[in-house]
C-alpha cells in the first residue's frame, strides 16, 4: 500500500464471523455493498476516528463536513465532547444556508468516544457522491499487516486482523494508531534538534511553530503556555499568535510576570513569521526536560485552534450534559487591581470630583474604569465627538488600557477617561461604556471613533444607540492593503475609479451606482470583506459621515495620539501610573498655554467685513484661524441664485476660474439659516466659504450666535453660558453648570490656600459671594 492510497483508506476492524455483518461499526450491506451509516452509540478510539468516519459518510451522501464546536472539562480543560457539521451549517457566508445536519461525539471514562447525538436531515441539495472526495491526509508510511482481508467491495474501506491471526472483537474504527505515530514521530525529531528562535523565521503552520517553540523551550529549561491571538476583524481568521514562558504574568502564585514570549503572524502567503520576540526570562531556568512526557502538547494546541467555541463548555449534570458558559478570564494581572486602587484612593483625597469602577464578574474583579474630575468637567464641553481608543489591540500591551478621546477648544486632544479591558467581550465594552455615560452624567456622544470590531459596534449600539459610529481610518487602510492591495498598486484606473466612489460620491445613489460597476468590471462580487464594507458603508464613507459632527477630525483619521510614546506595549506596571500622570500633566500644561495666548494675543485682521472682528472675539486662536482661511477663500468664489421657494433661495457656489468645484447652499431670509452641500458646519462646526459667500450676497455683517458653537470659544473651558439664542433651558446645562463651578472652586481654593493672606483675602471675597447668592430670587 502506497502513501496516497493509505491517505485516501479507511482502516477497519473486523467483527468476528457470525456477527451482524458490520452494523456496529457504521456500516450495513445492502446487497452486496458496504455503506456507512452513523447511528447513536457509535464508539471511536479519538476524536480524529469520528471526524474521518464523518467525512467518508458525507463523501459517500454527497457533502462536506466542518469541524464545529469542541466542549472542555471544568475540571482540567480537556476536550470531552466535539460536534463535527455539514460545511452549510451557519449563515456566515453566502454559500451557507443554516443546515442542521451534524454528529456530536463524547469521551467516555474509558478513553473511547461514543457518538451521543445526530441529525441526518439537510435542508439543501445534496451532490452526487461522485463529485466529492474526501480530503488526503498525509501520513507517515507504516509496515504493512501481517495479514489482511478485504471485507467490502467499496473502494476505501479495508479491514485487517490482529498480529496473531484472530479478528478484532471490538469492531471501531482504528484510525488512532497512524496519527499518533506521526505526531510523535515529528515531536520527536524536533526536540533532538532545536535551534534558536529569531525574528523573520518562517513556519507552514502555527502549529509548526508552536512545536518549534516548544521544543526550544524544552532544551533550553522552561515550561510554554499558549497566550493571546488575534483575529482579523473580517473573516475571524487568526492573524496572529502569542506563546509564552509559563510564568507569564501574575494570576497564580507560580506566576511571576515573565516577559519572555515568541509571536508569529499570519502572512500573505499563508505562512507564519516571528514577528515579535524576547528571549530574557526574570527567574532561573531549569535543566532541560525530558519531551516524552509532553507529546500530547501539541494535540492540546491543534484542538484549540479549530475550536469554534472557546467560551463554552460541557458540564455533566443529572439530566446529561449541559451546555454553560464558562467563566471570563481577566486580561489583567492581579497585581495592577492592587496597584491601581491605592492610586485612584489617593486621588479621591485630592479630587472630589474623581470617578472610579470595577467590574465584578462571578467574584472576580475584571474590566476598570476611572476618570478625575477635570475629565469629567472637559466631557461637559468637549464630550459630543469622542474617539474611543483601542491600540493596545494591535500590539503587545502588557495591559490592555483604552483611553476617551475628545477634541478641546484649541483642537488638541482631551482625556475623558480610561479604562482597562477585563476581556474582549460584549460584556466587558458593554459594561466600560456604560460606566463612562454614568461618570459623565449620562451624556451620550453625538458621534464616536473606534475599531471595526462586530463587538464593540454591538456595545456601543447597546449603549449609546443614537449615536454615530466611524471607523478607524488607520485600521481601514490596513485592512484595504490586505484585501485590495495587489490591484490598488497594479491596475491604476481601478484605483482612481476606487477612490472615486469614495471620495467624491455626493449622494447614496451615486455611490451605489459607482461601487456596483466596480464590483461588476473588476469580478468582485464574491470579495467578503468589500461586502462587508458595503453594509457597513454609513461607518466610514464620506458621504455618510460629513452630515455629523466630529470636532473636524479628518477623514484619514489623523490625529494626535494622547499618550504617545509615555506609555506604551512594554510600560511595566511600577512605571505606568507614573508615566500617566506626566502625559495628563503635557496636555494640560500645553492646554493652559492655549488659554493664555487666545485671551492675551490677537489674531492679525485680513479684511473689514465686522465678521472678521466678530469672530476674532470670541474663537480661540486655533479655531479663529480655521474660520479665517474660510473666509479669505470665501472672496475667490462666485455665487448665483438658482432657486427661489417662499424664504429659502438657492445658490450656487463655484470657485473663479474651476467650475468642477460647484457647492450649493439653501439660504432663509426669515431666520438667516444657511445650509451647503458641503457640510462643513455640520462635520466641524465652522461656517464654510460657500455659506460665507452667500453671507456676503445677502450682506449679513454678523453671523448669528447659533454659527458660533460654544465648544470653539475662549469661554468654553470655563463653562461660561450663552444667552438664550443658543438654545436650551437651564436644567439642559444643569450638569455644564455644575462642573464648571466645582472647576473654579478647585482653581480658587489652589490660589487661596497659597499663604494665610490670601487665605482671608479668598475667605472673605466667599463669604461676600455667598450673601449676594442669598439675595438673589
Amino acid at each position: 500500500m502506497n502513501r496516497e492510497e493509505l491517505g485516501n483508506t479507511m482502516t477497519v476492524r473486523a467483527k468476528p464471523a457470525g456477527a451482524a455483518v458490520l452494523k456496529n461499526n457504521g456500516h450495513r450491506d445492502d446487497e452486496g455493498e458496504s455503506k456507512l451509516e452513523p447511528h447513536v452509540g457509535l464508539e471511536f478510539d479519538s476524536a480524529e476516528d469520528s471526524q474521518e468516519f464523518y467525512n467518508l459518510y458525507a463523501t459517500q451522501l454527497g457533502f462536506r463536513i466542518r469541524i464545529g464546536q469542541l466542549y472542555r472539562s471544568r475540571v482540567d480543560g480537556a476536550v470531552i465532547s466535539r460536534r463535527f457539521v455539514c460545511s452549510k451549517e451557519g449563515f456566515q457566508t453566502n454559500s451557507r444556508t443554516g443546515c442542521p445536519a451534524f454528529i456530536r461525539v463524547q469521551r467516555l471514562d474509558s478513553g473511547k468516544w461514543l457518538l451521543a447525538n445526530i441529525k441526518k436531515e439537510h435542508n439543501h441539495e445534496l451532490e452526487l457522491s461522485g463529485e466529492i472526495h474526501p480530503p488526503q491526509i498525509q501520513r507517515k508510511a507504516l509496515p504493512a499487516p501481517r495479514s489482511s482481508v478485504v471485507v467490502s467491495s467499496r473502494k476505501g474501506i479495508r479491514s485487517h486482523e490482529e498480529k496473531d491471526g484472530r479478528p478484532s472483537p471490538s469492531g471501531v474504527i482504528d484510525v488512532k494508531r497512524l496519527k499518533r505515530e506521526e505526531v510523535e514521530g515529528e515531536l520527536k525529531v524536533e526536540f533532538g534538534s532545536a535551534n534558536e528562535p529569531c525574528k523573520g523565521l518562517e513556519f507552514g503552520s502555527a502549529n509548526e511553530a508552536y512545536k518549534f517553540y516548544y521544543a526550544y523551550a524544552t532544551n533550553a529549561g522552561f515550561k510554554i503556555r499558549i497566550g493571546q491571538l488575534f483575529r482579523s476583524k473580517n473573516d475571524g481568521s487568526i492573524t496572529s499568535r502569542r506563546f509564552v514562558c509559563s510564568k507569564e504574568g501574575h494570576q497564580h502564585p507560580s506566576r511571576v510576570g515573565c516577559g519572555a514570549f515568541m509571536r508569529i503572524q499570519r502572512r500573505e502567503s499563508g505562512k507564519w513569521a516571528v514577528d515579535r520576540l524576547q528571549k530574557e526570562h526574570n527567574h532561573d531556568l531549569g535543566s532541560p526536560m525530558d519531551p516524552d512526557r509532553n507529546i500530547a502538547a501539541f494535540k492540546g494546541f491543534k484542538e484549540e485552534v479549530i475550536s469554534g467555541l472557546e467560551n463554552v463548555d460541557l458540564l455533566e449534570t443529572n439530566d446529561g450534559l449541559s451546555l454553560v458558559k464558562r467563566g471570563r478570564e481577566s486580561n489583567i494581572g492581579s497585581d495592577w487591581y492592587h496597584v491601581l486602587l491605592e492610586y485612584f484612593q489617593s486621588r479621591l483625597a485630592e479630587d472630589t470630583g474623581f470617578f472610579y469602577a470595577v467590574e465584578v464578574d462571578g467574584g472576580k474583579c475584571m474590566s476598570v474604569f476611572w476618570a478625575d474630575g477635570r475629565s469629567r468637567f472637559a466631557c461637559s464641553q468637549f464630550g459630543d465627538a469622542i474617539v474611543f481608543d483601542t491600540t493596545y489591540r494591535s500590539s503587545t500591551h502588557l495591559v490592555p488600557f483604552a483611553s476617551f478621546i475628545g477634541v478641546n477648544h484649541h483642537r488638541q486632544p482631551v482625556l475623558l477617561g480610561c479604562a482597562l479591558i477585563g476581556d474582549e467581550s460584549e460584556e466587558s465594552f458593554t459594561w466600560v461604556f456604560q460606566t463612562w455615560l454614568r461618570a459623565m452624567s449620562g451624556c451620550c456622544p453625538v458621534s464616536i471613533i473606534t475599531d471595526q470590531d462586530k463587538v464593540i459596534q454591538q456595545s456601543i449600539a447597546k449603549v449609546f444607540p443614537r449615536t454615530h459610529l466611524r471607523f478607524s481610518a488607520w485600521q481601514i487602510k490596513a485592512k484595504e492593503q490586505q484585501n485590495l492591495g495587489a490591484l490598488l498598486s497594479m491596475d491604476t484606473e481601478f484605483k482612481y475609479e476606487y477612490e472615486a466612489c469614495i471620495y467624491q460620491s455626493q449622494t447614496p445613489s451615486e455611490f451605489d451606482s459607482a461601487w456596483n460597476v466596480i464590483v461588476n468590471k473588476y469580478d468582485l462580487k464574491e470579495n467578503a470583506w468589500l461586502k462587508e464594507m458595503y453594509r457597513t458603508r454609513k461607518s466610514w464613507v464620506p458621504l455618510y459621515i460629513r452630515g455629523t459632527f466630529f470636532a473636524g477630525i479628518t477623514m484619514d483619521g489623523s490625529m494626535k495620539s494622547f499618550f504617545g510614546t509615555f506609555l506604551n506595549a512594554q510600560t511595566p506596571l511600577n512605571e505606568f501610573v507614573l508615566r500617566y500622570e506626566k502625559a495628563l500633566e503635557q496636555h494640560r500644561e500645553e492646554e493652559r498655554k492655549e488659554d493664555f495666548n487666545s485671551f492675551n494675543l490677537q489674531a492679525v485682521l485680513h479684511t473689514k467685513d465686522p465678521i472678521e472682528e466678530q469672530c476674532r472675539r470670541l474663537y480661540t486662536m486655533t479655531m479663529f484661524k480655521v474660520f479665517q482661511k474660510e473666509l479669505l477663500e470665501c472672496y475667490s468664489y462666485v455665487g448665483m441664485k438658482i432657486n427661489v421657494e417662499g424664504a429659502v433661495s438657492r445658490y450656487l457656489v463655484q470657485k473663479c476660474g474651476n467650475g468642477d468645484e460647484r457647492n450649493t447652499v439653501a439660504f432663509n431670509a426669515s431666520n438667516l439659516n444657511v445650509s451647503c452641500s458641503c457640510k462643513m458646519f455640520e462635520f466641524e462646526g465652522v461656517l464654510c466659504r460657500h455659506a460665507l459667500k452667500v453671507f456676503q450676497i445677502m450682506n449679513i455683517r454678523e453671523l448669528p450666535s447659533r454659527y458660533i458653537l460654544h465648544r470653539w470659544t475662549k469661554n468654553a473651558k470655563y463653562g461660561i453660558l450663552r444667552d438664550a439664542d443658543s438654545g436650551g433651558g437651564s436644567q439642559d446645562f444643569k450638569a455644564l453648570m455644575l462642573w464648571s463651578l466645582r472647576e473654579e472652586a478647585r482653581n480658587y481654593i489652589e490660589a487661596g490656600a497659597a499663604s494665610l493672606e490670601r487665605y482671608k483675602l479668598a475667605f472673605e471675597i466667599m463669604q461676600e459671594g455667598r450673601r449676594n447668592l442669598c439675595w438673589q430670587n
